[in-house]
């Protein structure tokens, strides 16, 4: 009898487990959080405003932090409603030489030269809301809600089943200040496992007088459809009219976004 050569053998089996796990590495993305647990969102902003003035070149840093929280109320196959509340945001201004900062924990400290800012801030802390979204991460139904951080959380999710190397875009139109912004979102993956879909992020916005781009890295729970962590870099132009004079402004800066 001829003895059998198992190396060959071993090799067809190898590679037909490595098709099956290759084949169970797609995974379609739909919201699904945990009923009645609350979620935490932590945004942390650090951004770069320059400015032209009459030759002059103006530069004012600002960093924010914002903590907002957000409970699956009531979860469906379909969708999910979430009451939602921003809880606190901390806020530090330098500009020419001066440093202004506001905390809304301890607003007996805020700057002066920020209090007319700060008021319209406070006005949206600790003001509870509901918002529905479908499985997919549209919004369906929701009150207006200024300054919410909660699309950081929730993006708009693909249809499809997703591998290494999809990628899904999403347009949105939305007013900000009477002015209407298109924004246009594209997500490329580059990773699966079992507990994260991680991807790069690239994105445009644009505007009667603004125009800009995202680039970043983001990771979705593959299990909720909640983006877990994200950062990006964005970099906007902007034109300002005061008093007749029309003022360049370029803002760069960096976002994190961590939701537990």
């Amino acid at each position: 009898m001829k003895k059998k050569h198992l190396t060959p053998m071993l090799l067809v089996f190898i590679g037909l487990a490595m098709l099956s796990f290759v084949a169970k590495d797609g995974v379609t993305l739909r919201l699904r959080p945990q009923q009645d647990k609350t979620y935490t969102i932590t945004t942390k902003a650090n951004m770069m405003m320059m400015m032209e003035v009459q030759g002059q070149t103006m530069n004012q840093s600002q960093n924010m932090e914002t903590r907002q929280t957000f409970t699956a109320k009531e979860v469906t196959a379909n969708q999910a409603t979430f009451e939602t509340q921003i809880e606190a945001i901390k806020m530090t201004m330098s500009s020419m030489g001066m440093k202004m900062e506001y905390d809304s924990d301890h607003p007996e400290k805020t700057s002066p030269m920020l209090a007319g800012q700060t008021q319209e801030i406070e006005k949206h802390i600790k003001k509870p809301t509901n918002i529905t979204y479908n499985a997919l991460g549209h919004i369906v139904d929701s009150i207006e809600l200024e300054m919410s951080q909660l699309g950081a959380a929730i993006v708009e999710l693909p249809e499809e089943e997703l591998t290494v190397g999809s990628t899904w875009t999403f347009n949105k139109k939305q007013e900000v200040g009477g002015t209407e912004i298109n924004s246009n979102m594209t997500y490329t993956v580059t990773a699966i496992s079992k507990k994260s879909v991680d991807v790069n992020i690239t994105g445009s916005v644009e505007s009667t007088d603004v125009t800009g781009t995202y680039t970043g890295t983001a990771s979705i729970n593959p299990n909720t459809g909640l983006t877990t962590n994200s950062s990006t870099k964005s970099n906007i132009s902007m034109t300002l009219n005061e008093q007749g004079m029309s003022i360049p402004v370029t803002i760069v800066g960096t976002t994190t976004v961590e939701v537990k």
